[in-house]
């Protein structure tokens, strides 16, 4: 009688050796011993009913590239819209990212140095980047652009907000800062710098040529999008 191939059996991680399983690796060998797969399954816990939580994260990883920043920026829609995918692991992951985006800005804000943009956006995303309405805020750094102080200047609505030079620099001179970067949020999710925001900057850099203190950047910023003025030139 012929005999046919029968589909083996997907194993689930309990079924797995135990010095496979990533929990297990985890506590014996510590995170450095982890793809970014296991990683990612630890936090997922279960897969599907035909693929492990390892195998669910690996094809999670495939569709953003195999670049973890690319899955850190999904929405948690766009994480339910990936097959496997539900509400509670969507939330997980999102919630995941967050503790580490709040970590990165603690440490920058506690005495570390502004060496990017990007140092910028840890700082400022979880405080403005959700905004209905604009803000505009000032991080005022010594000479190893180092923070001294970091402070809101201006509130307005949808599309503007007012901002009084002065107070910019008034408390540049109280904490003796030698470099501003400037930040404001655009809530209409374009962060293309408009009329305005290209003439509040030169007006600010040329307030800080009588002070001595440089205008470092001034970077726009909705969510995950921004520009940066230093980036593009236009300082």
């Amino acid at each position: 009688m012929e005999q046919r191939n029968r589909p083996v059996p997907k194993l689930t991680i309990s079924q797995w050796c135990v010095e496979d399983r990533p929990r297990e690796k985890y506590a014996r060998r510590g995170s450095t011993a982890l793809t970014d797969a296991e990683l990612l399954a630890i936090l997922l816990r279960t897969g599907t009913a035909s693929e492990s939580a390892v195998d669910l994260s690996k094809r999670i990883l495939h569709a953003c590239g195999n670049r973890l920043n690319r899955l850190e920026g999904l929405t948690t829609q766009q994480l339910m819209e990936i097959n496997g995918i539900g509400q509670a692991k969507a939330v997980t992951l999102q919630a995941a990212f967050e503790l580490g985006r709040r970590i990165r800005a603690e440490k920058i804000e506690q005495g570390q140095h502004i060496s990017s943009a990007q140092d910028v956006l840890e700082l400022m995303q979880k405080r403005i980047g959700h905004l209905a309405h604009e803000e505009f805020w000032v991080i005022y750094l010594n000479q190893s652009a180092r923070i001294l102080h970091i402070g809101q200047i201006g509130k307005g609505g949808l599309s503007a907000t007012t901002v009084d030079i002065r107070l910019i620099f008034q408390e540049a001179l109280l904490h003796q800062a030698t470099a501003l970067i400037l930040c404001h949020n655009h809530p209409s999710g374009s962060v293309t710098p408009s009329s305005a925001d290209k003439m509040l900057t030169k007006n600010i850099q040329d307030a800080g040529n009588i002070f001595h203190i440089e205008v470092l950047d001034h970077i726009i910023l909705h969510k995950n999008s921004y520009f940066s003025f230093l980036h593009e030139g236009r300082l």
